[in-house]
């Protein structure tokens, strides 16, 4: 008789290998077919909504590795509420502005247009499940019609001003720039110190400066600023110096800096002449070393001793805190550049100079006329737009501002932030600074296309011309076709019929030009997403983005809600860092350690990618490399692997019918349902807590230490050689159907794919097509019995060190497989009452043929273990004779002539067998 056939060996269809590259797609398409997002959305209705608003990328080609660990974080997010119990929809959205909407661009927009379906598509194969036929884009006319209003709303509360104040300014793209829309990076900059002399008389302070020649020594690095410089900015609380030096002139600067400027400039011999409170210069009027005019000295707290002398070249047309202070000390404006970088043609000496071509200019100026102390080059964090990448400039224009003190929108801002849970919660700390800090927002951009800023002149008056009535009528225009009709229109269709001027009861108008910064139009989303969708809600439960957004997305978002509707748009935010290499180095193509998505999609498939996402900590830089995914893949095979063996050992397994109760399962059973639930409890707490790290790593640790290490290795005797029926190998498989059942729902968010694929394996009476459609299991109280876990937790640790010396002796070959082996046990008194219990079963939790409980004292050979005092080992060969069917030794083998190679535990279960 070939008793191999008596035994029940797991069986069952599910693939060992995952085969993910073919089988991913095959799982796409069926998704499709069945519309399994819709499924979802329609087994979720009525439950409690959970909110989360896609923050909407550029459609720029191929999705990028940053982009792709974003879309499947937030995936992961979604599916997990979503099975948690919420209903959480997901649009996705694009940000399609910034791209040129004129009909004569048509083409342009329509590879846009393709790319954003390329995207799309790269998303999908993602496993990212959402309304992928029914995006939001900010191009959409209903979008911009929405950013029309919400602009209105600001111009109509008080809070749209218009100024002439230094922004950051391409010269390249010739528009304005946001904060959110430059880069810093490294940049070569010329660094001057030069002399400007002093027109007051210091006499007053000291008689010995009466008839000297004194000059205020300042420093800058972008010399092109010089023709604008109106004043010198000291440090009210500094200490400064008039210095004589060997020439005879007398040079003012800070005393903290006063020495390494002499070695700098390479004086060897000065003398201190006067100490000076900066008050004392307050006022005075030092000449422009170029042109015939004044520069004032002022007091300003931003001047530093970092570099510099302590005294600041000030511009007011130039730099935000220059004209903060000029505004103070009712200084002019004075910008003499125009948009594309030149220098106005009444510039002497610089006329027409591109700004930075004229540095060398300025410098040979200066020189020439010995004003020039010192040039040096400096390598610096300089901005750069984010378009072009090309350095910037501050110049003062003409722009639109949303003012950060009317209607009190920073003081109103900063409130709503300590409202937001940010996760990391150096967050708020971090967008709180920005906003504390941040000047008005500059919402105006010189483009021909966008959305325009929406607001009338009077052609008689000049007055700024907007009004509920003239906002509802474009924005019903724009909606119908558009916001290019701002483009094509004339003023007369633009403006509800018989318009006036408020000032001059004019009918003669001017439209704007400019159009609104894209920052407003994605920031506005909230509106135009999720108030504009009945099914969706705002404020939003979450948005999820890289940290770069806590002054891009988050930025405008925030001020745009406060602004309007006196709070955030957002409950929480969740913040994620940047994709590096495995040394921790940024990817760049120039490094040669950029790794594509749809590369690695083809080697390893989309799962291997979805565990990636989850086992990276995602709060700091999140590393990649060929090492981690390969460890990923050995990973996501023992969890496939422990899911395969349960499914094969349930092949022949009818919950309905053959369950055993909780009371009368074997206690290691109700031991796993405990570790079970345990796991349970974990992974649903870190799901929450968007702890997606916790999630892998204890999902594969219960696999490989707790079920595929312990559980089912010590189960495997019971479940294949019992009779089929019998009572102690159903109450396993009791036991492997609920952690099976629970297993594939709690993996479901991250490995969706193979979650989905054992789905499709499982008897179930549950009619649901798929694992994503339904909800993490909700287990059974009586599965948690602390005391029961204490009790197993003391022979799991005797185990380990059993586990250890067998190795040891199969090493030494005193044995060979560990069932061929005997244990015999010295225990102190302690151990013993714990293990005395356990007796009967510590043969099959050992996987040994055979174990003895001895005293310490009694057992004179034998290992002692250094982990568990009292605890001593001796392995020895078992002597009894090898059953044929069960592989255990014992001394029954041979006294029943019939079946003369079996144990009396397997004739007897042959018994049954055979009836």
């Amino acid at each position: 008789m070939d008793y191999k056939e008596t035994l029940n060996l797991p069986k069952t269809p599910f693939p060992m290998k995952a085969n993910l590259v073919t089988k991913e797609p095959e799982m796409i398409a069926k998704w499709d077919r069945e519309d399994l997002y819709n499924t979802i959305r329609e087994a979720s209705k009525g439950r409690k909504r959970y909110m989360f608003h896609d923050g909407p990328p550029y459609a720029n080609g191929h999705i990028h590795m940053g982009t792709a660990f974003n879309k499947v974080l937030k995936d992961i997010i979604i599916k997990s509420k979503q099975m948690a119990g919420f209903d959480t929809p997901y649009v996705p959205g694009w940000d399609c502005h910034g791209l040129p909407i004129e009909h004569k661009v048509d083409g342009e927009l329509g590879r846009k247009k393709r790319e954003m379906s390329q995207a799309r598509e790269e998303f999908k194969r993602l496993g990212v499940l959402g309304e992928w036929d029914r995006p939001y884009l900010t191009m959409n006319y209903p979008f911009e019609a929405t950013i029309v209003r919400e602009f209105g709303k600001f111009a109509l509360n008080g809070s749209l001003v218009r100024s002439k104040k230094p922004i950051y300014w391409c010269t390249s793209c010739q528009t304005a720039l946001a904060e959110a829309e430059v880069e810093y990076e490294e940049h070569r900059s010329p660094s001057i110190f030069i002399k400007f002399p002093m027109i007051s008389e210091l006499s007053h302070l000291d008689g010995l400066l009466k008839g000297k020649t004194v000059y205020v020594i300042i420093w800058t690095t972008t010399p092109w600023t010089i023709p604008a410089n109106l004043a010198i900015a000291l440090h009210p609380d500094f200490e400064y110096v008039a210095v004589e030096t060997g020439t005879g002139d007398i040079m003012i600067l800070a005393e903290g800096l006063l020495d390494i400027c002499m070695q700098r400039f390479g004086i060897e011999e000065y003398e201190v002449v006067k100490h000076l409170k900066a008050a004392d210069l307050e006022h005075l009027k030092a000449k422009h070393p170029l042109y015939d005019r004044d520069s004032v000295i002022v007091l300003a707290p931003y001047v530093t001793l970092d570099a510099g002398t302590g005294c600041v070249h000030t511009a007011p047309g130039h730099g935000r805190e220059d004209y903060e202070t000029g505004l103070h000390y009712k200084l002019d404006v004075y910008s003499p550049v125009d948009g594309t970088g030149r220098f106005a043609p009444d510039v002497e000496f610089f006329a027409g100079m591109e700004v930075v071509e004229a540095n060398r200019a300025v410098h040979d100026k200066l020189n020439e006329v010995g004003a020039l102390l010192k040039e040096e080059e400096i390598v610096h964090e300089y901005p750069h737009c984010w378009r072009c990448k090309k350095p910037v400039i501050f110049r003062s224009t003409e722009q639109w501002f949303i003012s950060m003190e009317k209607n009190n929108l920073r003081k109103k801002t900063l409130g709503a932030i300590k409202k937001v849970n940010w996760i990391p919660a150096w967050g708020q700390e971090r967008i709180y600074n920005m906003i504390a800090n941040r000047p008005d927002w500059c919402i105006s951009r010189q483009r021909a296309w966008g959305v325009p800023i929406t607001v009338f002149f009077c052609k008689d008056c000049g007055a700024v011309v907007i009004s509920q009535d003239i906002i509802d009528h474009v924005a019903a225009m724009v909606e119908k076709s558009g916001a290019d009709v701002w483009f094509t229109e004339s003023e007369k269709v633009l403006l509800p019929p018989g318009t006036k001027c408020p000032k001059c009861q004019s009918d003669r108008f001017e439209k704007e030009t400019d159009i609104l910064d894209v920052w407003f139009d994605s920031g506005v989303s909230y509106a135009a997403v999720m108030e504009y969708r009945d099914y969706l809600d705002s404020p939003s439960d979450l948005y999820l983005e890289g940290s770069d957004q806590h002054r891009g997305w988050f930025h405008s978002s925030l001020l745009c809600s406060v602004g309007t509707r006196g709070e955030a748009p957002y409950r929480n935010v969740l913040t994620h860092g940047f994709v590096v290499d495995g040394t921790g180095k940024a990817m760049h193509k120039s490094a040669g350690n950029v790794i594509a998505p749809e590369e690695l999609i083809k080697t390893y498939g989309a799962e291997i990618l979805r565990l990636w996402v989850a086992a990276e900590d995602y709060r700091d830089n999140i590393r990649l490399s060929q090492e981690i995914l390969q460890r990923l893949t050995e990973a996501y095979r023992r969890i496939r692997n422990t899911c395969r063996y349960l499914l094969g050992n349930l092949q022949d397994f009818d919950p309905k019918v053959d369950a055993v109760s909780y009371e009368e399962m074997e206690e290691l059973d109700r031991w796993a349902l405990n570790r079970l639930s345990e796991l349970n409890d974990r992974l649903l707490r870190a799901y929450d807590a968007f702890e997606f790290h916790l999630v892998y790593h204890n999902l594969h640790n219960f696999c490989v230490l707790d079920l595929s290490s312990f559980y089912l290795d010590i189960i495997k005797d019971r479940l294949y050689t019992s009779a089929q029926k019998d009572r102690i190998r159903r109450s396993a498989q009791t036991a492997m159907n609920t952690i099976l059942h629970a297993l594939v729902r709690l993996m479901a968010p991250i490995l969706s794919f193979t979650a989905d694929e054992i789905w499709g394996y499982m008897k179930d009476e549950n009619t649901l097509s798929s694992v994503h459609a339904d909800l993490f299991l909700e287990l059974d109280d009586q599965y948690r019995d602390p005391e029961l876990a204490r009790r197993w937790g003391d022979v799991i640790s005797v185990r380990k060190e059993v586990t250890r010396v067998l190795e040891l002796a199969r090493k030494e070959k005193v044995i060979g497989h560990p069932l061929s082996a005997s244990v015999t046990l010295g225990l102190s008194p302690d151990l013993m009452e714990k293990l005395t219990p356990f007796e009967d079963q510590l043969r099959s939790i050992f996987i040994v043929s055979g174990v003895s409980l001895n005293s310490l004292e009694a057992l004179e050979e034998g290992m002692e273990s250094e982990n568990i005092p009292g605890l001593k080992v001796h392995v020895s060969p078992s002597s009894a004779p090898k059953c044929e069917r069960c592989w255990i030794h014992d001394s029954s083998v041979g006294e029943d002539k019939t079946h003369s190679t079996l144990c009396n535990r397997c004739r007897n279960v042959l018994a049954q067998i055979t009836g």
